[in-house]
C-alpha cells in the first residue's frame, strides 16, 4: 500500500482505493506493525472519490516526513567506494573510505531536518561555491521509534562532490543545506520487506533529452538494509 501527506491529511491508497486520514503524521506513521495499522483504518476512515484522491496528491502532496530526521549511510556500494577515493587522492584521504567501507560501523551521516526536504517535482539546490554537483538516487527507509523499517521511499541525496573531494571533513559541507534532500512521493509500505533484486534507477533528462541512465539492484550493497537500521 502507498500513503501520501498532502496539506488535506494522509491520503492511504489500497487495491485501486484511496482514503483520507486525517491523524497527525508522526502518530500515524509511528506504529509498530504499519502495514496492518493502516489496513485496518480502510475500514473505518473515509473512503475517496478518484478524482478527489488524485486532487489531493496533484495540488497538495508534501513530502512524507513529519518531525524526523534524515540521515544517510554512505560508500555502502564498491563502486561508491571507489570514486570516493579517486576524487579524494590528491588531498590523501583516500585511505579513510578504503577503511570505512571494511569497517563493523558503517558510515552514517545527517542530511536534513523535515523542512529542508524537498517534495516530489521540487527544486532542489547546489552551493554556489561548489563546481561539481551530482544527484543520489537512494532507497529512503522509514524507520519507526523502535527502530524497525516500517516502509520505504525514494530519496536524492544532492551531494558537492568538489568539496568533499578535497577533503572528508568538508562531507557537512558538501551534504548539509537548504533543500539538498528530497523525499517521496509518498511512503511505500509492503506486507514484508521489499526483494532484495529491487533497483535503484537515475534518469537525467534536460530539455527532453536523456542526457544519464543506470540502474543497480539493492543486493550489491555490502550491508543490509536490516543492519543499516540496527546502527
Amino acid at each position: 500500500m502507498q500513503i501520501f501527506k498532502t496539506s488535506k491529511g494522509a491520503v492511504l491508497q489500497l487495491n485501486n482505493q484511496s482514503f483520507l486520514i486525517k491523524e497527525e503524521w508522526d502518530v500515524l506513521i509511528n506504529q509498530a506493525n504499519l502495514y496492518d495499522h493502516l489496513h485496518s483504518l480502510t475500514k473505518k476512515e473515509v473512503l475517496l472519490h478518484a478524482e478527489e484522491a488524485e486532487d489531493y496528491i496533484s495540488n497538495y502532496l508534501l513530502p512524507p516526513i513529519g518531525s524526523q530526521e534524515v540521515w544517510a549511510a554512505g560508500v555502502t556500494y564498491l563502486r561508491s567506494r571507489d570514486a570516493r577515493m579517486d576524487e579524494s587522492k590528491d588531498s590523501g584521504a583516500a585511505d579513510c573510505y578504503q577503511r570505512v567501507y571494511d569497517a563493523e560501523r558503517p558510515e552514517l551521516f545527517f542530511k536534513a531536518l523535515a523542512h529542508r526536504v524537498v517534495g516530489h517535482g521540487g527544486e532542489v539546490y547546489i552551493r554556489k561555491d561548489s563546481e561539481w554537483n551530482v544527484p543520489e538516487p537512494e532507497l529512503a527507509l522509514y524507520i519507526n521509534s523502535g527502530g524497525t523499517i516500517q516502509g520505504y521511499t525514494i530519496g536524492n541525496d544532492m551531494s558537492s562532490r568538489s568539496i568533499e573531494g578535497e577533503n572528508p571533513l568538508y562531507l557537512p559541507q558538501a551534504k548539509v543545506y537548504e533543500k539538498s534532500a528530497a523525499l517521496g512521493p509518498c511512503l511505500y509500505v509492503p506486507q514484508k520487506p521489499i526483494p532484495l533484486e529491487s533497483e535503484i534507477k537515475l534518469v537525467i533528462t534536460r530539455d527532453g533529452i536523456t542526457m544519464y541512465e543506470a540502474s543497480t539492484p539493492i543486493n550489491r550493497m555490502k550491508r543490509s538494509l536490516t543492519e543499516l537500521a540496527t546502527y
